[in-house]
């Protein structure tokens, strides 16, 4: 299965989600919102097709990451390829973030009528929801550009069947703990 990506996989992201991440960039996107930091990433036309086997050995080979952001463009538009990779990434105890310019409502109405966005939804740990509105951006915001965009818990949003947003994020699995801090440390160079 391939995927159309706007450029080489980043493996050392701290500003798209907590920790230290591998952010994939989706090359498609018919939001367009007005002054996204990524225009490059709208036209479906462009960008390079990857085999997602390849993107899973990449992420595989990536040391020290607390997980996994898909980004883009909108990786709902790769519906498919997206939920391999979130899968994925869950089998191998990574936190996966998204982010998308459709709100949580909007997806749990297209879920009914597609079901893998449903699967997808179930295989992400935090939505960044809604697109970016240049009227509402702040610098002031964690994890978003714009004030109407959420931050959730995917998990505890499908529970309650409403967007339930988180103020502090917590980074679950591999990279939690102290003792494990001086590998995390190896890995990065002042």
């Amino acid at each position: 299965m391939q995927i159309k990506l706007a450029g080489p996989l980043q493996s050392d992201s701290i500003v798209d989600g907590e920790g230290i991440r591998t952010v994939i960039w989706t090359q498609g996107c018919s939001h367009n919102c007005k002054g996204c930091h990524n225009p490059e990433t709208h036209d479906f036309n462009k960008g390079i097709s990857v085999d997602v086997e390849d993107i899973k050995k990449q992420i595989m080979e990536t040391q020290n990451q607390d997980g996994v952001t898909l980004s883009g463009g909108d990786p709902l538009y790769q519906i498919d390829a997206s939920l391999e990779i979130a899968k994925f990434c869950q089998e191998q105890d990574l936190n996966v973030w998204c982010y998308t310019g459709f709100t949580f409502e909007q997806l749990m109405d297209m879920s009914y009528r597609n079901q893998k966005i449903k699967d997808f939804l179930n295989n992400l740990d935090v939505l960044v929801d809604g697109k970016f509105e240049e009227n509402k951006r702040s610098l002031n915001l964690h994890f978003k550009g714009s004030e109407n965009q959420r931050v959730l818990d995917v998990k505890k949003s499908l529970e309650k069947g409403t967007p339930v947003e988180i103020e502090r994020y917590k980074i679950r699995k591999k990279y939690q703990s102290y003792s494990n801090f001086d590998n995390v440390c190896k890995g990065i160079y002042i």
